[in-house]
């Protein structure tokens, strides 16, 4: 006999799907999660037939703005958003990459002058798939395997 445990639906706020397990706690720390002061549910190397593994994340009265929604697809470009009211999903959203990048990637040239300065970082994405971005003062190419979040 299998057992399942489950989690209650939120009636209102958002849930967002198909994060890669490895991403999780990225867009936690992108959305900063850790600060949120309603319930947040979370699940990690969850079944998935299309991914074979994947996490889940339910904040319970957020919503996000297309801007911070966006930044998900830095570290998550396939997460789905279902915004939920009234225990109904009202609406489905695919994230997508913003053509640019303010403020929650480290430039990871130590020479830059945003690891210097208190100057925030500004990059312009090249590509989604794979991630690169060039910086905006530096002009070096940032991949998403030297992609850090602040």
């Amino acid at each position: 006999m299998e057992k399942h445990l489950k989690v209650s639906a939120i009636k209102d706020g958002t849930v967002i799907d198909h994060i890669p397990t490895k991403a999780l706690f990225k867009v936690i720390k992108i959305l900063k999660l850790e600060e949120c002061s309603q319930m947040v549910t979370f699940g990690n190397n969850l079944d998935s037939k299309a991914m074979g593994t994947k996490a889940i994340i339910k904040i319970a009265n957020r919503f996000f703005a297309d801007e911070e929604v966006n930044k998900i697809a830095l570290v998550a470009p396939h997460a789905k958003l279902n915004t939920i009211r009234d225990y109904e999903v009202i609406e489905k959203r695919v994230v997508e990459t913003p053509s640019e990048i303010r403020g929650i990637v480290k430039c990871f040239n130590p020479s830059c002058i945003t690891n210097a300065e208190n100057i925030p970082t500004r990059f312009d994405v090249l590509s989604d798939k794979p991630i690169a971005m060039k910086c905006f003062y530096c002009e070096k190419i940032t991949n998403e395997n030297e992609m850090a979040i602040f």
